[in-house]
């Protein structure tokens, strides 16, 4: 079955498995009303959007065409300027300077990510303090499987994202605007309370891309830090240097999806660059920042083996073995119903090949019950970490050291 021909009851169960659970706060979104209700105009959006715009704040990383001081070489080279020092525009714009996608923005136009807008020639967020998804999830969900286990995570997310993965799982979320969404404005500190009131030891930020949502999830980190609360960002990888060492600054836990060591999958696949990815690995690493790494394997475009073993030899060679790294089960979704999902033996093969390259801590993901999911030691091989789908069965640790032979193992335990 085609996805533009998916039933509306196949169509509502899946929407209805986005907000199920434990979650705490979502809301309709605008397209999902449209299509229950036969098709409307974008009225209810504009007047949403006018009221998203007016509470707006001002983003940062960004420079534009009419700033004072703007840098023109950071978008042209030199042989490019006129007779004075700036280059000459025929229409003022703006550049965004948040992520690898650098989007060139026009008067009342939005980036890719359709969460950062120019008016009146200045970059605003419309999604700060707006949250469109509250669950708490345990952390082991995100996954991180080496930070604090067993513990549940305050987890949210706004509208957006700068890439477009055909096959994202949060689609519903990752490729909608805020104005579809009808929420109130949460501050940061709300979004703290709310964590302590619900006993969570961390506040995740995920779902969608939080790169989009910068401004805010630094801001509600630096709050959680002051209350003793964690803070981990589940992200795709492709911001710049200077957002990411900002976020390096508050985060206690950072996990990034390589999804797969390939230019031509990242441009085909994802509508993005692989080097930005890269670059930002290193950089947490360097950072000291808690880091993991997923794969999403996807039959027939990123699971051949000189691309796995190519992902495996880059991450030990330039962050090292101790970089815990999850090989995870593809199901058919958003623009790729076509595919079939991950076979098992293809997910035990990758990780075969990045325990090969010397990848200590490599994971079998989303397939519950896999001997996979355990973490072993690397230097006897016991089971330290026993997992149950994503909930800790059993604990073999001593002060973050194997109970059985002393080996440290790499992780935040407490």
């Amino acid at each position: 079955m085609s996805h533009l021909h998916i039933s509306r009851r196949k169509f509502l169960a899946r929407y209805g498995a986005l907000i199920g659970g434990v979650g705490l706060a979502v809301s309709s979104p605008l397209w999902l009303r449209r299509l229950l209700e036969g098709g409307k105009d974008d009225a209810y959006a504009t007047g949403r959007l006018d009221e998203i715009i007016r509470s707006a704040p001002k983003a940062r990383y960004w420079i534009s065409t009419t700033s004072p001081g703007t840098n023109c070489s950071l978008c042209h080279g030199s042989g490019s300027f006129g007779s004075g020092m700036r280059f000459n525009h025929d229409v003022d714009v703006i550049k965004c300077l948040l992520c690898g996608q650098e989007c060139i923005i026009r008067e009342g136009k939005r980036g890719r990510c359709r969460t950062r807008i120019n008016l009146d020639g200045e970059l605003f967020s419309l999604v700060y303090g707006r949250p469109i998804s509250i669950h708490i999830d345990p952390i082991e969900k995100k996954p991180f499987y080496h930070f604090l286990p067993g513990s549940n995570a305050y987890s949210l997310a706004t509208a957006g994202c700068p890439l477009h993965c055909k096959f994202c799982q949060n689609w519903e979320i990752s490729q909608a605007r805020p104005e579809d969404y009808q929420v109130s404005y949460t501050p940061p500190e709300e979004i703290v309370r709310l964590a302590s009131h619900y006993k969570s030891p961390v506040i995740a930020f995920t779902y969608n891309e939080p790169t989009v949502f910068t401004e805010y999830l630094t801001d509600i980190a630096r709050i959680a830090r002051e209350r003793e609360l964690r803070s981990v960002l589940i992200s795709c990888g492709v911001m710049n240097k200077e957002p990411l060492n900002e976020m390096c600054d508050v985060l206690d836990a950072i996990k990034i999806d390589l999804k797969g060591y390939s230019k031509d999958f990242y441009r085909k696949v994802c509508g993005a660059e692989l080097a930005p990815v890269l670059r930002s690995i290193k950089q947490v690493a360097r950072r000291g920042v808690h880091l993991e790494l997923v794969n999403l394997v996807v039959p027939t475009l990123n699971d051949s083996e000189p691309m796995l073993r190519e992902l495996s030899d880059w991450v030990v060679g330039e962050v090292g073995p101790d970089v815990p790294v999850h090989f995870t089960r593809f199901h058919p979704d958003y623009q790729m119903l076509n595919l079939p999902p991950t076979p098992i033996a293809t997910l035990e093969r990758a990780r075969a090949i990045a325990m090969d390259s010397g990848v200590h801590y490599a994971f079998v993901g989303n397939v519950p019950g896999h001997e996979g999911n355990h973490t072993y030691c690397p230097s006897c091989g016991r089971i330290v970490i026993k997992r149950t789908g994503f909930f800790i069965s059993e604990m073999h640790l001593k002060a973050g050291n194997c109970e059985f032979c002393g080996r440290a193992i790499s992780g935040v335990w407490n």
